[in-house]
Parts: C-alpha cells; structure tokens; sequence
C-alpha cells in the first residue's frame, strides 16, 4: 500500500497557496526541516520567519501578522504548539480572533520514540477548550491538502493536527471540503467506528476483519474534530454502538466530546471511547505502542465484539 508524508503535503500545499496569494506567510520556531516550511522558505523567503526555540514568540508575531491582513501558518510540534505556546494561542490569538492557521506535527504517540516529552496527546482537548477554535485532523496526504485548504479559506483561528510518520492513501485525491464536515468512508448498522489521524488505518483494518465476521460497520473520519455539527450527531444515531478510537487521552478528546453529544440527542446504546486512559506515552516504534495502549486494529476488534455480544 502507497505512502505518503502528511508533513511533506503541508510544505506542497504551502507552495501552492502562497504562489496565488501573498498574504499567505510561513513562520517555523527551528523545525522548518522537520515541518517542511523550509519548502516555503526556499520558494519565498522573505515570507519566511525563523523564530529559533521561541514558540511564545512566533505565535505573538503570527497574531500581529494577522492584525495586519497577512494569513499566518505558524507550524511547530504539536506539543510546542499547543503545550509550550498556549497562553498565546489563548489570548493572541483566539481572544482576539485573529485568522491565524496554526499546523501541528507530531501530534499523539504516533510520534513514536521520541517519547512522552514530545507526545502530544492533550492537544484536542487544549484547543477544542478554546472559545471559537476551529480544530481540525488529516488521516492521509489528501486529506491533509483538503483540511489545509478549508483552514486558508475560513477566516478565523483554525488548529490542524498532523503525524509525523508516513500514513497509507485512503483518499486517493484531494477533496472538496468544508470545516464542520466529516467524511463517511461507509455506512454501516451494527457499530459506527470513529476516528481521525493515523488511527483511522488501524480503524480501517479492524472494519475490514469485522465485517468479515459478519458485522456490518459504519466507518467515520472526523477531519473536522470541532465543531461537531447536528447532522453529524443525526447521522449516528441509528447505530447499535459507537465507538470512538482516537490517539489522545480520553479526557476532553473528541470521544468525550462525542458523546456528549450524543446524550443531549437521547442516544442510548453503547458508547465506547479507545483512547489512552489518564497515562502519558512511552518510547517506542507507533505501532509497538498501538499495541500497548490498545490503539491497534486487533485490539479494535476485541472491543468491537465485546460491546455487540
């Protein structure tokens, strides 16, 4: 199965946008190479800001940028961009809704050996707190240039969330987009399987050996994390079980959110949340913590057929 980098389609997509509009600028916070801004910096580098290790910073200057008609994208790890830096996301700029596009990498335990200090897996939750933060998640290449180009076009604070491995083609092309959509890969009865970001693979794997028990499974991609629209909640509600496998904790992920959700519609069959339970993450290769944390496509299974008897 084909491969492609998530990160490497920001750093195309950065390119592309910025050729047809100069107000687009770039901002790295010393990982241009591992963000794939240095792209964007090669093509236009007067457009191109380097902060060094100053995350504070760059998101300061990406909401004075905006106060002056540029559309930042300030890109760093995850953990940086929504741990290190979040006073300033907050306040600069969200409180002051400015349209700066926030593009996290390395996002969850897929990050992988680096380990827990660089394992961001509170980030949905930090950013889907936030007052009128558009949060949204890629599962491949495509999606990512589809997510990317609903972010450039919506005017607002927006915070995508990448991986930093290479992930398996599921779209095939890019997409028409808009922020508050999902994409339903398949419709299904028995259980819906939610998911976003590098899990969905794994989610796609255990649809396949479900389905092959004679399951019929409804397979969701939530691109859009927040919001989460009404027709969304409509569309899952028929449904005998939800499950909902995401690579964060379970505290305030959109498994939490989710089911919120659901509740206020009166759903009430069975809703499971698979994600990490209140632990950090470990060093390790992605799919040797998948395993250990029960975010691999056997696990999915397990669980699956335990909630449908």
């Amino acid at each position: 199965m084909e491969k492609k980098s998530l990160r490497k389609a920001f750093g195309e997509f950065l390119i592309e946008i910025g050729e047809k509009d100069e107000r687009v600028v770039a901002l790295a916070a010393d990982l241009a190479k591992s963000t794939y801004t240095e792209m964007f910096k090669e093509k236009f580098p007067e457009r191109h800001f380097e902060f060094g290790i100053q995350e504070q910073n760059m998101m300061g200057v990406a909401a004075g940028l905006a106060s002056t008609g540029k559309i930042p994208f300030a890109s760093t790890f995850a953990v940086f961009a929504a741990g290190r830096a979040y006073d300033q996301v907050r306040l600069s700029i969200a409180y002051a809704r400015f349209n700066v596009k926030i593009v996290a990498t390395h996002a969850g335990i897929a990050t992988g050996e680096d380990g827990a200090s660089h394992q961001m897996t509170e980030d949905v939750a930090l950013m889907g707190a936030i007052p009128g933060m558009v949060v949204l998640s890629a599962s491949d290449y495509y999606a990512t240039k589809s997510v990317l180009q609903a972010a450039y076009e919506y005017d607002g604070p927006v915070y995508v969330r990448l991986i930093r491995p290479t992930a398996p083609v599921i779209y095939g092309d890019k997409f028409p987009f808009n922020i508050g959509e999902i994409k339903e890969l398949k419709k299904g009865k028995d259980i819906a399987l939610v998911s976003y970001g590098y899990t969905m693979h794994e989610v796609i794997k255990a649809t396949e050996v479900l389905e092959g028990k004679g399951f019929s499974v409804g397979l969701y991609d939530f691109l859009t994390i927040k919001p989460i629209k009404d027709e969304t909640v409509e569309e899952l509600r028929d449904y005998r079980a939800i499950m909902v496998v995401e690579d964060h904790v379970v505290w305030g992920g959109l498994g939490a959110n989710l089911s919120l959700r659901m509740l206020e519609a009166g759903y009430k069959n069975p809703f499971e949340i698979v994600a990490l339970n209140d632990v950090f993450g470990r060093s390790g290769s992605p799919e040797a913590l998948y395993r250990h944390y029960g975010l691999d496509h056997e696990s999915i299974v397990k669980k699956a057929e335990e909630i449908l008897g």
